[in-house]
């Protein structure tokens, strides 16, 4: 794999060969994340401090766009290097506040030019949505919360990030289809359950009007679990924003319940949206998973390596 840079005053500088490197693809929040290490020389100085973006790129293909949150010089026994960290262009949007506004009858695309296209994102990809009720973005919210919510309450999607860094405001479609069984060289396979902070029940109120809806999870009640949430919205909401909202509270608490993390041989192997075909029967594992998050690894020792987390569709 190969790293170039782009400065803050538009030069763009190739990185060394690479000593090392983690590539981490999520498409989503928490933020696609990289981090490289090379030997340093002295006159990589001035482009280290400006440094801004970052591009990886595998066999002429771009594998991640990002922002560049840190770099360090070491010296020590093994010589001079360096290392550049930071995130996908999510991070553009999560590092920034929206100013609290109310929505009358807003589309997708007015969300968008108000809280992406101004922090450099482009979005080619984005479905017609048009509000059916009022959409408010509250105070403190970032900009990732205000599109994101929109595309969530009224499209029942959550918008994500190409490799590339272009921002695809649609419903997710399958991507290809990886198949794994017990012929393949797994390093490692983690079956994981964990119920801890599930919602069974999200207790909506809208303040002003004194109403509330609440919302249950009946799978995870009928498996013995007891975790309501109470969640207070802007005056004025809808029936439709209340169950919306109790759902989302309930969605999100458990999309970390039920995960399998794999490890194979080999770099970018698959990304987040395509999916996983897995037989192994030792772990009763049968049936196909969407992938969630690939990560990418690469040293000296280890050569590389992908983790795969898997997750019901």
């Amino acid at each position: 794999m190969t790293g170039r840079i782009y400065t803050a005053d538009h030069q763009v500088y190739e990185l060394p060969a690479l000593l090392s490197w983690q590539i981490t693809h999520t498409g989503t929040v928490p933020c696609d994340s990289f981090s490289v290490s090379f030997l340093y020389r002295r006159e990589m100085a001035p482009a280290l401090r400006m440094a801004a973006g970052f591009t990886a790129a595998e066999n002429g293909a771009v594998m991640l766009r990002g922002i560049v949150d840190e770099y360090t010089v070491e010296l020590d026994g093994g010589g001079l290097t360096a290392s550049i960290t930071g995130r996908g262009y999510a991070a553009r949007l999560l590092d920034n506040e929206s100013r609290p506004v109310t929505y009358q009858a807003a589309t997708l695309t007015e969300i968008l030019s108000n809280h992406a296209e101004p922090y450099g994102l482009t979005c080619r990809a984005a479905s017609e949505i048009r509000a059916s009720s009022a959409y408010t973005v509250a105070a403190g919210a970032s900009q990732w919360k205000a599109v994101e919510g929109f595309c969530r309450t009224y499209g029942g999607f959550s918008p994500r990030f190409s490799r590339e860094g272009e921002l695809l405001a649609r419903p997710e479609t399958p991507g290809r289809t990886l198949s794994l069984g017990e012929k393949d060289p797994v390093l490692r396979c983690v079956l994981r359950e964990d119920y801890y902070g599930v919602v069974t029940e999200a207790l909506v109120i809208d303040k002003t009007r004194n109403r509330s809806f609440s919302v249950k999870n009946q799978d995870r009640i009928r498996r013995g679990g007891q975790c309501r949430r109470v969640v207070y919205t802007p005056g004025q909401s809808t029936w439709a924003a209340m169950r919306y909202t109790g759902e989302y509270q309930i969605q999100r608490s458990q999309e970390d319940a039920w995960t399998v993390e794999i490890t194979l041989p080999g770099s970018f192997l698959a990304f987040p949206g395509d999916r996983a075909a897995l037989r192994l029967d030792r772990m009763g594992l049968d049936g196909t998973f969407r992938v969630a998050e690939a990560e990418n690894r690469f040293d000296g020792q280890n050569g590389a390596t992908a983790a795969l987390t898997l997750k019901p569709l």
